[in-house]
């Protein structure tokens, strides 16, 4: 079974459970969402060193100024589409969703308290490692340790084996504690309404995105943009069904091909745009994070946004090769950069989780739009 219907379990039986549970069963549940908070907050500067660091130490094997393009193309596209979910959501979401209908009165007007709050403290914090990460990564391009980045390669090993082994399997789990504490103090129905919404909203926004970009990179290369995004449409649903923008890489080469993009060209740009083409993703989190200060009435400033967008564009870099790397990376971001509680973070990936497909779609689509800009510029130098 697939992490999306154990999602999908996950809310069902915490909507229901809520609503029967003793308060101590809803504590005992209570005390595993903050361990398991406390875990997630431990474990993301670790991914950001264990994965960004090794991707941008690998920069200095690629083709010159091509990587440099495709990477600079990949990062303006992934911080354009938060951007571009900013400026669409704040005139949108105040037509349908109600401002402090989860505020913090309201969710604390019932409050379970946990049996144990235990705490686990970072090694240290998000723009520590981004930091962190690009020095070393910059260090082992110029130097050529071939130690130094053999040891951070094995310490992202161990770290997506972290992730993968211990952190995704549990998150339903997580998902299904917080659901369960709604239910219990009766505000439930307001997630789920307001959820749904939201989904809907990061859906055709992607969508709309994808258009954008196609209209762009077509334009430039003198080709049809609807015609190129039909031969898209295998790695699209593709990427939709398996939630994994590396998994999917076969498929878009050969759509790319199909948009006549050369072979030599696509081999190079859709496994590395895989890694840091972000944009699907980034809406996803845009649209949700947006959502989620919202509706708990936490007002977040743009000059705040903007530099949760340009950080999470870095972050993201290589967390696609982890199942829900994206999100997890972008945790520490959300807490330390946009000043999520706990609480506000849990919502925010239920809603997150709850349709994991189109972000991954979206991202390997837009992986092909930026593969027939770099054949327009690049197709006689290789």
């Amino acid at each position: 079974m697939g992490l999306f219907p154990k999602v999908v379990i996950a809310i069902t039986l915490g909507a229901v459970l809520g609503l029967f549970l003793p308060d101590f069963l809803i504590r005992l549940l209570k005390t595993f969402n903050v361990l398991f908070a406390q875990l997630l907050k431990f474990i993301v500067p670790l991914l950001v060193l264990g994965l960004v660091t090794p991707a941008i130490a690998n920069v200095g094997k690629g083709a010159g100024r091509m990587l440099l393009t495709v990477m600079g193309l990949a990062y303006l596209s992934t911080i354009l589409a938060g951007f571009f979910s900013h400026f669409c959501v704040t005139g949108l979401f105040p037509l349908y969703l109600s401002p402090g209908e989860l505020s913090t009165e309201v969710v604390t007007a019932k409050e379970f308290v946990p049996f144990i709050d235990l705490k686990i403290p970072s090694l240290c914090d998000i723009l520590t490692a981004l930091v962190l990460s690009f020095m070393v990564g910059v260090g082992i391009i110029f130097t050529g340790s071939s130690a130094l980045k053999r040891g951070f390669d094995e310490f992202g090993e161990i770290v997506k084996l972290t992730i993968e082994k211990v952190i995704i399997p549990l998150l339903p789990v997580y998902i299904f504690t917080m659901i369960c504490e709604m239910s219990a103090k009766g505000v439930i129905s307001v997630v789920m309404g307001s959820g749904i919404k939201i989904i809907l909203t990061g859906v055709v926004l992607t969508i709309f995105y994808l258009i954008l970009q196609y209209t762009v990179a077509c334009g430039l290369a003198h080709k049809n943009p609807f015609r190129c995004l039909w031969n898209m449409l295998p790695a699209y649903l593709t990427g939709f069904s398996i939630c994994s923008s590396s998994a999917v890489i076969p498929v878009t080469t050969a759509c790319s091909l199909k948009n006549g993009v050369s072979e030599d060209i696509a081999n190079f740009t859709i496994p590395l745009c895989s890694t840091v083409h972000m944009c699907g993703s980034t809406i996803k989190l845009a649209v949700t994070s947006i959502a989620v200060a919202y509706i708990t009435g936490t007002p977040v400033p743009f000059a705040v946004y903007a530099n949760f967008v340009l950080l999470q564009g870095v972050a993201a870099v290589a967390a696609p090769g982890v199942m829900g790397g994206v999100l997890m990376a972008s945790v520490g971001l959300l807490e330390s950069v946009m000043g999520f509680s706990p609480e506000q973070t849990a919502l925010m990936m239920t809603i997150y989780l709850a349709l994991d497909g189109y972000g991954p779609a979206c991202n390997v689509t837009g992986d092909g739009a930026i593969a027939i800009l770099i054949d327009r510029f690049f197709r006689k130098a290789v």
